[in-house]
């Protein structure tokens, strides 16, 4: 079984368009296999950025989309808040996707391949994330402690998480570390927002 979060070279490449309209926008974004939701965009995330929209509190100046696939999250809130984002990901294939839908749909952000933070070296007054579940817990752990590491003073890590991936246990984690909260739920899903 290959995962979205693996490097499979003699993966077949069949890259196919996804249209998507947000708002006033439309965007387009290639995917491929061997990549996180290559069909459709992906339910969580799509939560994720419409629950973010609806409850920022703030402006934020630097952002970071930690685990960005093919592009979705960061490049849609690029858009909406006309912000230059950076992004990240293990997966050759999703950085080289997410190269293309950069131009495509012509937003100001940045992406480079990095294994969660190893080459992130800016801290960011938001960090925003659909992080790999089956990668397990302690890979998950990893995107969450580090990116709360890695803020801004006042910054904040929102993510999303299914419940019946341990969203509770996870939540009940992180508030040794930081002040978290559950921001919405919807269809199993929960919005958690951390802040140091």
């Amino acid at each position: 079984m290959e995962h979205y979060f693996t490097n499979n070279q003699n993966l077949k490449s069949e890259i196919r368009d996804i249209n998507f309209n947000f708002g006033a926008y439309n965007f387009l974004f290639k995917s491929d296999n061997g990549v996180f939701s290559k069909n459709k965009i992906d339910h969580a995330s799509l939560f994720l950025v419409n629950t973010f929209l609806k409850h920022k509190k703030r402006e934020y100046e630097n952002i970071l989309d930690v685990g960005c696939g093919y592009g979705f999250i960061g490049i849609t809130l690029s858009k909406m808040l006309n912000k230059h984002i950076d992004m990240v990901d293990i997966n050759k294939r999703a950085v080289h996707l997410c190269k293309m839908n950069i131009d495509i749909n012509k937003v100001d952000a940045k992406v480079w391949e990095s294994n969660i933070y190893e080459k992130v070296l800016n801290k960011y007054d938001l960090i925003i994330s659909n992080p790999p579940i089956r990668a397990g817990k302690d890979v998950l752990m990893e995107f969450l402690k580090g990116g709360l590491e890695r803020l801004n003073k006042d910054g904040e890590l929102w993510f999303v998480i299914a419940k019946d991936k341990g969203a509770k246990s996870v939540k009940k984690q992180l508030e040794n570390i930081s002040t978290c909260e559950i921001v919405e739920k919807s269809n199993g899903f929960y919005i958690i927002s951390a802040k140091n």
